[in-house]
């Protein structure tokens, strides 16, 4: 990813946050397949290694766990808030046109080499781990528990586990830090003149830079 220094973002309990408030991240890899990319959503254990380590799974009948198991190194792409930028923002327009349309936008990719596991209580750790922080907040939250268990049994034996100790990590925040206290503004107020609530939020961040 393409990070300007003014974009960077290296702190890594800001980045842990986008990365936990990313319900469908992207993994992707690159090994005997070529580019193979999947939709998975991810814990993270931000305490386990120095950047975290990631964990999911993926279907059986998925060949990119295949891929994780030949040891490509992955790139999961957790993507933020976004919003387009209209040059008609910027207050610096009037005085002299020299605008041209741009996008804001929050992203993290962290980078690792998976391990695949396929145990039963393994498995079923971390899908109740999932499906319990997703039903988080419901009036009535679904468990595993509340399925039978020799139906569970059979869809564990449907997926494989993986988990994904972070090597690196990239974070790029462009909220207009590289324009005027004035277009920032015009920017801000520009999103929040906006019927998108994803605007609102990315307006709400630029108020906070």
């Amino acid at each position: 990813m393409y990070v300007p220094r003014a974009f960077a973002e290296s702190d890594i309990h800001l980045l842990h946050q986008q990365m936990q408030a990313t319900p469908l991240p992207v993994l992707v890899t690159h090994g005997s397949q070529g580019l193979v990319a999947s939709h998975v959503p991810l814990l993270l254990n931000p305490d386990e290694g120095p950047n975290g380590t990631l964990y999911g799974h993926l279907a059986r009948a998925n060949p990119h766990w295949q891929a994780l198991a030949q040891g490509a190194e992955a790139l999961v792409i957790f993507a933020g808030e976004q919003a387009y930028v209209s040059p008609s923002f910027y207050p610096s327009k009037a005085e002299d046109g020299k605008s041209v349309p741009t996008w804001n936008y929050l992203a993290v990719h962290a980078y690792g080499q998976a391990q695949v596991f396929d145990d039963a209580e393994r498995l079923l750790a971390l899908v109740s781990r999932l499906s319990n922080k997703h039903e988080a907040g419901r009036a009535e939250p679904w468990s595993v528990s509340d399925a039978p268990r020799d139906y569970i049994d059979s869809m564990l034996k449907a997926i494989v586990g993986f988990s994904l100790p972070i090597t690196r990590l990239n974070g790029k925040r462009k909220l207009s830090q590289n324009r005027s206290a004035a277009d920032q503004a015009g920017v801000r107020n520009g999103l929040l003149a906006s019927n998108n609530p994803q605007d609102h939020a990315l307006a709400q961040l630029i108020a906070k830079e």
